[in-house]
C-alpha cells in the first residue's frame, strides 16, 4: 500500500513538472546538439560532450571547458573563470534557501543541478494542491538534465554528419526567458499587483548595464536586485505593492 502511495505521488509530481518545462525543452535541444557539433569538430570523440553534460551541466562553462582541454591545463585559471561565469548561482541559492528546505536527500541533486532554467521554474512555479513540493522540484530539474544531456549527445553523434551554419541558436535561451517573464507578468503572480519587483530587476538591470558594461553587469545587477527584494520583502509579502 505505501509503495502504490508512493507512486502515485511521483507520478502526480512528475505530471505537474513536465509541462513547465517543455520550453525548456527546446532551448536545452538546439543548444545542446550546439554544443556537441562544437565539441565534435573541435576534435573531441562524442563521449566527451555526453560526459560533462552529465557531470558539469553547466551550458556557458562547457563551451568554455572545451577551450581550455585543447591547452594547457592551469587549475587556478579554471576555478577562476567557472567562478565568474556562474557566480549568479550563488544569488539562486541564496534565493532558494526556504524552498528547498525540508526536501531531504533530494536536496543534494536539486543544488547540483540547478541552472538557470530550473531557478525560474522552481523559484515561480505554483505547485498545484495535493502535489510534493520537493518531488516537484526533483521532476523539474532532471528533466531539464535530461533535455540537456540528451541535445549534446545527439551533437556528439551525429555531429560529424551534419552540415549547416548554427550561428544565432544561443539566442533561442533568450526568447525563452522573454517568454517566461512575460507568462509571469502576464499572471501577475510572485511580482505583486504593481510588478514591483520585475520592473526593480529591469530597471536596475539597465543602471548596471550602462554603469558597467555588457561584460561586467552581471553580478552588480544581481547583488542589486537581492539588495532591493530584501529591502522590500515586507511590503512586498503584506500587499505585492508599496501602496
Amino acid at each position: 500500500m505505501k509503495e502504490n502511495t508512493r507512486g502515485k505521488m511521483l507520478k502526480k509530481a512528475f505530471r505537474a513538472a513536465f509541462p513547465h518545462t517543455i520550453p525548456i525543452f527546446a532551448g536545452f535541444l538546439f543548444l545542446g546538439i550546439t554544443y556537441g557539433i562544437y565539441m565534435n569538430v573541435s576534435g573531441f570523440s562524442f563521449w566527451y560532450p555526453m560526459l560533462m553534460s552529465l557531470t558539469v551541466f553547466a551550458g556557458s562553462v562547457e563551451f568554455v571547458a572545451a577551450n581550455m582541454l585543447l591547452g594547457a591545463f592551469h587549475p587556478l585559471q579554471a576555478l577562476a573563470v567557472t567562478l565568474m561565469i556562474n557566480a549568479r548561482h550563488l544569488f539562486y541559492g541564496i534565493s532558494m534557501l526556504d524552498k528547498y528546505r525540508g526536501t531531504g536527500l533530494k536536496k543534494i541533486y536539486l543544488i547540483f543541478g540547478m541552472c538557470d532554467e530550473s531557478f525560474s521554474i522552481n523559484y515561480t512555479a505554483k505547485i498545484p494542491e495535493g502535489v510534493d513540493r520537493g518531488w516537484f522540484m526533483f521532476f523539474v530539474t532532471l528533466l531539464n538534465h535530461c533535455y540537456w544531456f540528451m541535445g549534446a549527445a545527439l551533437g556528439g553523434i551525429f555531429g560529424s554528419f551534419i552540415r549547416f551554419n548554427t550561428e544565432g541558436l544561443d539566442f533561442v535561451m533568450t526568447a525563452m526567458f522573454v517568454v517566461i517573464f512575460m507568462e509571469q507578468w502576464m499572471k501577475g503572480e510572485h511580482m505583486g499587483p504593481d510588478h514591483i519587483s520585475s520592473l526593480m530587476g529591469i530597471g536596475l538591470s539597465v543602471v548596471c548595464l550602462a554603469v558597467f558594461g555588457a561584460e561586467g553587469f552581471m553580478i552588480p545587477a544581481m547583488a542589486a536586485i537581492l539588495g532591493g527584494l530584501t529591502l522590500l520583502r515586507r511590503p512586498l509579502g503584506k500587499g505585492g505593492g508599496l501602496v
